[in-house]
């Protein structure tokens, strides 16, 4: 296995012991940290797939950074750890998009499956993202070409099939993407 994980907890004990779960297991711990902005700093120096955190810990707690983590895309997820079992903890934990939550302490029977179907669902999420930005990219792209296009025909009295082919024949002999160079079209007839 190659995801990289990185632990967030402010007990050296805890984490050394979650290392070596982790390691027997095959996953590549690739940094840790002892409270939430060290977390920050650290993911986003290593862009781990996971990120296995605390809540309750000094300066900065895990459901703030995990926030911060979320936002800024620098993990593919975060499992929470907490030695209690809160709803407001639960509650702002799916808010902030975790994965997992788990109550210290931890069941090493049940602690691997976790750490798998939090990643799994991270690789998924990760894809999704993917795909929705491929399709907002077309769409982008779409429109563009639809304004380049009544551009030209506005400017050089086509109707919409001669101002296309003139895109394209620009694209071909530009070696430009269409979109690119639709772009410069709403750019200089604009």
């Amino acid at each position: 296995m190659n995801e990289k994980i990185v632990i967030v907890d402010d007990e050296p004990i805890t984490k050394m012991d979650l290392q070596e779960l982790l390691e027997e297991a095959g996953y590549n711990v690739v940094g840790q940290a002892s409270d939430g902005f060290e977390a920050i700093d650290v993911c986003q120096e290593q862009r781990p797939d996971l990120v296995i955190m605390d809540i309750k810990m000094p300066v900065l707690d895990g459901l703030k950074a995990s926030k911060k983590i979320m936002y800024d895309k620098i993990a593919g997820g975060i499992l929470l750890l907490t030695a209690f079992y809160d709803e407001a903890f639960v509650k702002k934990a799916r808010e902030i998009g975790a994965l997992g939550y788990l109550v210290k302490p931890l069941d090493e029977k049940s602690f691997i499956p976790t750490v798998e179907m939090c990643l799994s669902r991270a690789e998924k999420i990760q894809s999704l993202e993917k795909q929705v930005q491929e399709v907002s990219q077309k769409l982008e792209d779409r429109k563009i070409i639809d304004i380049a296009k009544g551009l030209l025909m506005k400017e050089r009295n086509l109707d919409e099939q001669e101002a296309y082919k003139l895109l394209r024949k620009m694209s071909m002999d530009g070696r430009k993407s269409i979109s690119e160079v639709a772009r410069t079209i709403a750019i200089v007839y604009e």
